[in-house]
């Protein structure tokens, strides 16, 4: 804690308890680094200030404001939260991370980032960076892949989670692991906790399954110009509603 207050990175997020500007941070920031998003963070709220203007706005227009992200289930899943928040809750964003996991594209992590960053609620989180932290201090020979390696990951980090301040603490675990703990240069020598790693050779951890290979697509698409205008025609297969050659 004592790192996190010098060193620790001024993320827009970190300045709000608005379960809404935290829970667009957290889907922006799924596989994309926090650089990428941050100018993409800004825009958003300009065009979709709260839940109430994200659930009138049409998939379009939404799809567009993520255009560059990638991964747009994401946005997709956002946009259909906002709408279960207007419908069914009102506008206010439930508390109970139970309610929280039964809107669309929520999982363990984010219900419990919301819950510990706008109602600082004592609970972990586990994303990439806390995950490589934990398993390098607890030298983990286990996959983080498999239940008994995700499930060590989130016990030890219950254990660890202070009963108050518990969004402070899971800011610096975060970027303890984003700035420090790097995942193929960790920079020991400055570790704040280095006395308490029993990692032999972080290099290498955490354990993760063998990826798979990697598929190679080939896809045929048409490139019609007339009158100085492109053709496009809506995708119906895996570009899911996009406009495409």
């Amino acid at each position: 804690m004592n790192w996190y207050r010098r060193h620790g990175r001024d993320l827009p997020w970190r300045h709000t308890r608005d379960p809404y500007a935290i829970l667009v941070s957290e889907f922006m920031l799924q596989q994309t680094q926090v650089a990428t998003v941050l100018p993409y963070y800004n825009e958003w709220f300009r065009r979709f200030p709260d839940f109430s203007a994200l659930a009138r706005a049409s998939e379009s227009d939404v799809l567009h404001a993520w255009q560059g992200l990638g991964y747009y289930a994401r946005a997709r899943n956002l946009h259909a939260t906002a709408k279960t928040i207007v419908d069914r809750y009102g506008c206010r964003f439930p508390k109970s991370i139970e309610q929280t996991r039964q809107l669309p594209g929520i999982g363990k992590y984010i219900a419990h980032a919301v819950a510990a960053f706008a109602f600082d609620q004592s609970v972990p989180i586990v994303e990439a960076n806390a995950a490589r932290v934990l398993a390098r201090i607890f030298n983990l020979q286990t996959s983080i892949d498999k239940s008994a390696g995700r499930e060590f990951l989130w016990n030890r980090a219950r254990q660890f989670v202070p009963e108050c301040g518990a969004a402070r603490f899971n800011s610096a675990l975060v970027d303890l692991g984003a700035l420090i703990c790097l995942p193929r240069k960790p920079r020991c020598r400055i570790c704040p906790v280095r006395k308490f790693c029993r990692a032999t050779n972080p290099e290498i951890l955490p354990v993760k399954k063998t990826r798979p290979c990697t598929k190679q697509l080939t896809e045929n698409h048409g490139f019609v110009v007339k009158q100085n205008k492109i053709l496009l025609e809506r995708s119906r297969g895996r570009w899911r509603g996009m406009w495409i050659l």
